[in-house]
């Protein structure tokens, strides 16, 4: 997660606590004659859901709802140092040495707690993936438990997850289980009401009202699923898994994520929208893995500057930082430096991202892409690939400052852009992080008042290309800066990559 977006599991920690749990109203007894009919059945939940306006009180719909709401707890089993100097220069004044007695690691027990729903007769349970997943590096998951609100117990069976909706399909046996059916979340409309039922911080069958603050939140994640409905309905720790309800007793909304500066709930509570958990959540039943398109290529989005140098409207494509040589786009023809304003049909907007719009086409799928190329419309037919493993394709972290050596031939400083650079050598380049067959001039100095400082390019970056003008030696990239001071341009396009080779535009202004 990124700073600031914390999954709403219960607070994981090497533990022998007491679960603490359940409901506070008991599961009525059904007639077996009504076992199979789903808690949120229409004619069952309008008699009970409050009419439309302020209601009075969600009781009668909570009473009807809460049976089919589990609590979810997992036991782990994790290796931890029993030095408590591990890791520190006094680590061997403790029995520091592996093997001896006060430094051998020790095995303990640990547990998370969160929340999920019944959507089955027969015992299938929904939740988010990072629930029932180990809580730090080295921890494995022994078994996974469910508990009803009428404290009836079930070891569940993982049946399928998808990391990259952080969706999860669990099975417990059981029959005649209270269930509740997944809605439209399409219909939800900002500032309808809506119920959260869930287990935070290991409160069993806690309910909070809201309303719904925002639809196609995107938080800025990217892929597949950066797309929630954002509501004020209190959702802390414990509440993740757990569902989302309308006033008809539709779930709407996986509760997944919430904003907040200090870990708690400030009213920015983010749930994934049940049309689009609906399709993947039928495919873990099946048992099969979720595929999703790919097209191979690094995405930025297009800022004010860029788009200005690049002559196309604000909020409108995304830009094309890199092909991955051998994937759909590449294959293609889609190039570097091209913007994508269109895929199949929908528009590439900052609510609706490439990343989006791809991940979301099926692997082979044949798309016409739009874009524009040196400032000119063109359409391109690509064939979708399969999207990898998302531990494949994480990205380096582009914001991290890398050294870099100097005293290679050089030029003297570009002035009007703030920047010096040296020959970049197949060792410069070892040293750097970056492919030894990359061509482009090393940065050694940044004028720290310059607007290259400010958009963040510093010592040890490689620089490309200026304009889209391939540059190898200093001397060509200070002509580039030069030329585009006399053109009376107001700023360059420099091509950046940073250590690991990542790379992407960027607009920087010339003093003038």
């Amino acid at each position: 997660m990124t700073k600031g977006k914390t999954p709403v599991r219960y607070a994981y920690a090497i533990t022998s606590a007491l679960l603490v749990g359940g409901a506070s109203a008991a599961l009525v007894l059904q007639n077996p004659a009504d076992a199979q009919t789903a808690q949120n059945e229409p004619g069952a939940i309008q008699a009970a859901a409050p009419r439309g306006g302020a209601p009075m009180s969600f009781a009668d719909m909570v009473a009807k709802l809460q049976p089919a709401v589990v609590n979810i707890s997992t036991t782990q089993r994790v290796q931890v140092s029993s030095n408590p100097f591990a890791g520190t220069p006094f680590g061997d004044l403790f029995g520091g040495q592996q093997g001896q007695q006060g430094g051998r690691p020790v095995t303990r027990q640990a547990e998370s707690l969160g929340s999920g729903f019944i959507i089955s007769a027969d015992g299938y349970v929904v939740t988010n993936n990072h629930v029932i997943s180990a809580g730090q590096r080295g921890a494995v998951v022994e078994s996974i438990k469910v508990i009803l609100s009428d404290r009836r117990e079930y070891t569940a069976k993982l049946i399928g997850r998808d990391v990259a909706s952080d969706l999860a399909v669990l099975k417990i046996e059981g029959a005649n289980l209270p269930f509740v059916r997944l809605g439209d979340s399409d219909r939800s409309r900002v500032g309808d009401w809506v119920v959260a039922i869930g287990n935070p911080f290991g409160l069993g069958g806690s309910v909070t009202a809201g309303i719904i603050s925002a639809l196609h939140r995107v938080t800025g994640q990217g892929g597949a699923f950066d797309r929630f409905i954002q509501t004020d309905a209190s959702i802390n720790r414990g509440n993740s898994g757990g569902p989302l309800f309308d006033l008809n007793g539709n779930v709407i909304g996986i509760n997944s994520q919430i904003l907040s500066p200090t870990g708690g709930n400030v009213g920015i509570g983010l749930a994934i929208p049940s049309t689009e958990a609906k399709p993947i959540i039928d495919t873990l039943m099946k048992g099969t893995a979720v595929q999703r398109g790919y097209l191979g290529v690094g995405i930025q989005p297009l800022t004010d500057d860029l788009a200005r140098s690049f002559g196309v409207p604000k909020g409108r494509g995304e830009l094309i930082s890199r092909v991955e040589p051998g994937e759909a786009a590449g294959k293609a023809g889609i190039k570097q430096g091209d913007i994508i304003v269109r895929i199949d049909g929908r528009d590439v907007t900052p609510d609706q991202t490439l990343s989006y719009l791809a991940a979301n086409l099926r692997p082979g799928q044949r798309v016409p892409v739009e874009l524009i190329r040196d400032g000119k419309p063109l359409t391109v037919q690509l064939t979708m690939g399969t999207r990898p493993p998302e531990d494949q394709i994480a990205g380096f972290d582009p914001d991290a400052e890398e050294g870099a050596p100097g005293g290679q031939e050089q030029g003297a400083p570009a002035a009007s852009v703030g920047i010096s650079v040296a020959a970049l050598t197949p060792q410069i380049a070892r040293t750097i992080g970056v492919d030894p067959a990359t061509k482009g001039v090393v940065v050694i100095g940044v004028d720290p008042s310059s607007d290259a400082a400010a958009k963040q390019i510093a010592r040890g970056f490689v620089i490309a290309s200026v304009d889209r003008v391939p540059v190898t030696t200093p001397a060509e990239f200070n002509a580039a800066v030069a030329n585009a001071k006399r053109s009376r341009a107001e700023q360059v396009v420099l091509y950046v990559l940073r250590r690991g080779g990542v790379g992407g535009y960027v607009a920087v202004d010339l003093a003038q």
